[in-house]
């Protein structure tokens, strides 16, 4: 009897672990959900009230759905957000939609797009990024830019930051082949030990 209520505990465990790993895993934001990433009919606030509608964690995921060579996306500092200008860019400028970025700090986060007047028109987006999920932030409020400066100087030097790559389906979640082989291994590597103990 002892030998099968550890079986059942053993299967428990492993059970809990699984979950664990199921609540963890990422989010995937489509940015303006079906508006996309372009110039909103309303202004910044159609960017503001879509991220104050979420929570934004480490290790999720922004999709910028958008046309290439007609938006681009910049993670920006907060004084070029409010300017929209893409003076001290953080990474480099994502040119082909549509464009993921993966969340991998916590902070607020600024992205906008540097096409002609697009930022000014309220194409940009000011989010707030937790660590964990035990309580959500608010998004940072936009504020008004004082003097819009477009400016189309030169491509800025490449720095590490956001990359683009294949935009994976909304509210999935993205691949985990790695871990769950290392839970398959751990499992099947056990088994016999725990048959052991029932028969």
């Amino acid at each position: 009897m002892a030998r099968f209520i550890m079986c059942i505990l053993f299967f428990v465990i492993i059970n809990a672990v699984a979950l664990m790993q199921f609540t963890a895993a990422q989010t995937v934001h489509v940015v303006g959900d079906d508006l996309g990433w372009t110039v909103p009919q309303n202004g910044a606030t159609a960017y503001s009230n879509w991220a104050a509608s979420k929570r934004f964690l480490v290790g999720d995921i922004l999709v910028f759905n958008f046309t290439t060579n007609e938006h681009d996306v910049l993670q920006v500092p907060k004084a070029s957000f409010d300017e929209c200008s893409d003076d001290n860019p953080i990474g480099n400028m994502l040119i082909n939609g549509p464009a993921n970025v993966t969340l991998n700090s916590t902070g607020e986060q600024y992205y906008i797009c540097t096409i002609g007047r697009h930022c000014e028109l309220g194409q940009r987006l000011a989010i707030t990024v937790s660590a964990t999920s035990s309580s959500p932030l608010p998004a940072p409020s936009p504020t008004t830019p004082t003097t819009p400066s477009p400016s189309n100087d030169c491509t800025p030097a490449p720095t590490s930051g956001p990359t683009a790559g294949p935009i994976p389906a909304p509210n999935a979640t993205p691949n985990s082949s790695s871990s769950s082989s290392v839970l398959a291994t751990l499992l099947l590597s056990m088994f016999p030990f725990f048959m052991g103990l029932i028969f």
